[in-house]
């Protein structure tokens, strides 16, 4: 069951983000529109739109959030196997994104004062100042 899902809200979603996608979209509401003068511009043709609308978005909403947590998983597997494959990276942050959001602030707010400090210093690894200046000026 959960492989199936997974199949069809990558499908789905994959397709929605396309501009077919759209452009079938908005010529199904320039069709609605267009039929108004044909209904009267009734109560039961706007309930139409409003019903049709109001369904595609609930669905997307759970297939919007789907993706992004498949995507975000996939992202943070990858980023704990960069980590872990590198000498010098720390360990330690594998797995911080378990944290509530104040630690993972404190944690960034640290990590933001290291490589300040690190730049006062005059380290000059890249992420110090000069260097992301040097990329900011390539503009």
């Amino acid at each position: 069951m959960n492989k199936l899902f997974t199949r069809i809200a990558g499908g789905i979603s994959s397709f929605t983000g396309r501009p077919l996608c759209f452009v079938l979209a908005l010529a199904g509401i320039v069709v609605w529109a267009v039929s108004g003068p044909a209904f009267g511009f009734s109560q039961t043709w706007q309930l139409i739109v409003n019903t049709g609308t109001t369904i595609v978005t609930f669905l997307m909403v759970f297939l919007i959030q789907n993706s992004q947590n498949r995507d975000g998983a996939a992202m943070q597997a990858k980023l704990d196997e960069l980590i872990r494959a590198v000498d010098d990276a720390r360990a330690a942050f594998i797995g911080i994104e378990h944290r509530t959001d104040d630690e993972i602030e404190e944690i960034r707010a640290k990590l933001e004062r290291e490589t300040q400090d690190a730049q006062e210093r005059g380290a000059g690894k890249p992420g110090s100042g000069s260097y992301v200046d040097r990329l900011i000026a390539r503009r």
